[in-house]
């Protein structure tokens, strides 16, 4: 697919359009002004492939735990900032690499001036955050609602307001948890602009029905090469939008992280527990960075073709199964232990190419323990 041609910013080192990979996003769900619970979290997500952080500034007591928690990420770091521009100059003080604002909400031009220029002494971007739920009164009411076309007028309008103050360091976001309102919107602005769009589906939901939409959505816009930096929202832990997020990119050939598992569907021909098998082997594996092609299958019509195809897989029999490594046949063991034969085929595999194995799988245990922290977070 081709690509839509954006100039490139950077958020810290990680350069966000401009033909860069598509990078990966997530947001803290912890009290921003709990120093010590932000940056575990930080360190989560980075370890999970986030690649850029945004955490909530609702006050000044969380603007200055900024500059401890930028020390501490491991990970580029940007503050979502509403209303008050005093609290953008603050973050901008204590090092941060992005911020979110909308210019409309913060006050007047002579407010966006003052938070520009304090970005610009400090290269800092600024992401234009346009969201169906928040837009302006005036739009509203020319339009009757929150279409695409008031959500593009009002980005306008934003990005008007920035080029006027001869400021060109942003990026922007037209987020809705309408999928068809979100599309249009980006889909509308895309051929009017150069600058890279932050893509998602904000408030998607929970995490099964959060994820189908985000595929949906941020999907349908990557596969029209639309789209320089992702973030899944959803209501669960953070650590699972970064998984999603991945899944996406790796499902369009846009991104190569951990596994990619395939998996059977199974029908009356399956004579072992393919579900089982595969459920396992996706938790066995969670903590694998290398990109690893692995095959789950259950029958003799596609299994052999589709396991001897992965870089490990096993093609399951009355009982017992095959697995296959880089086409041949390593072993045929009983269907109890085909999960551990299994995956101790891909710990081989990643050990010979250099790969980490016990360090990464202990890291990996921390990245997700039981429990997330609690707190609520911004679009």
């Amino acid at each position: 697919m081709e690509r839509r041609k954006t100039r490139p910013v950077f958020i810290g080192p990680v350069q966000v359009g401009g033909g860069a990979p598509i990078s990966v996003q997530s947001m803290t769900n912890t009290d921003t002004r709990d120093v010590k619970a932000t940056l575990e979290q930080i360190r989560r997500l980075a370890r999970a492939g986030c690649e850029i952080v945004r955490v909530a500034v609702p006050d000044r007591e969380a603007a200055r735990a900024l500059k401890e928690i930028k020390a501490g990420s491991p990970i580029p770091v940007v503050a979502d900032i509403h209303f008050d521009y005093r609290l953008a100059l603050a973050a901008l003080e204590a090092g941060v690499d992005g911020l979110r604002i909308n210019p409309g909400n913060i006050g007047g031009r002579e407010r966006v001036a003052a938070v520009v220029e304090a970005a610009r002494a400090r290269k800092v971007p600024i992401r234009i955050g346009v969201n169906a739920g928040s837009l302006e009164r005036d739009l509203l009411a020319k339009y009757g609602g929150p279409t695409p076309q008031a959500m593009v007028e009002s980005a306008l309008r934003h990005i008007n307001l920035l080029e006027e103050l001869s400021y060109r360091e942003y990026k922007v976001s037209l987020k809705a948890s309408d999928v068809p309102l979100m599309l249009e919107a980006y889909r509308l602005l895309a051929g009017q602009v150069d600058c890279p769009f932050h893509v998602g589906v904000t408030e998607a939901g929970t995490l099964e029905r959060g994820a189908i939409k985000s595929a949906v959505g941020i999907g349908a816009l990557l596969a029209q090469g639309i789209g320089d930096t992702i973030r899944v929202s959803l209501t669960a832990d953070p650590v699972e939008e970064v998984r999603v997020a991945y899944e996406i990119l790796k499902a369009l050939g846009l991104r190569k992280r951990g596994i990619e598992l395939i998996s059977c569907p199974t029908c009356g021909r399956t004579c072992v527990d393919v579900e089982r098998i595969a459920r396992e082997v996706e938790e066995r594996l969670a903590w694998v960075e290398e990109p690893v092609k692995v095959a789950v299958m259950g029958c003799a019509v596609n299994g052999p073709g589709e396991a001897r195809s992965a870089d490990v897989g096993l093609a399951g029999g009355r009982g017992a199964g095959v697995i296959f490594r880089a086409g041949r046949v390593v072993g045929r063991v009983p269907e109890k232990e085909l999960v551990e034969a299994l995956v101790r085929e891909v710990e081989k595999l990643l050990a010979e190419k250099g790969g980490r194995v016990e360090g990464a799988r202990q890291s990996a245990a921390h990245a997700n323990p039981e429990g997330s922290a609690g707190g609520s977070r911004g679009r």
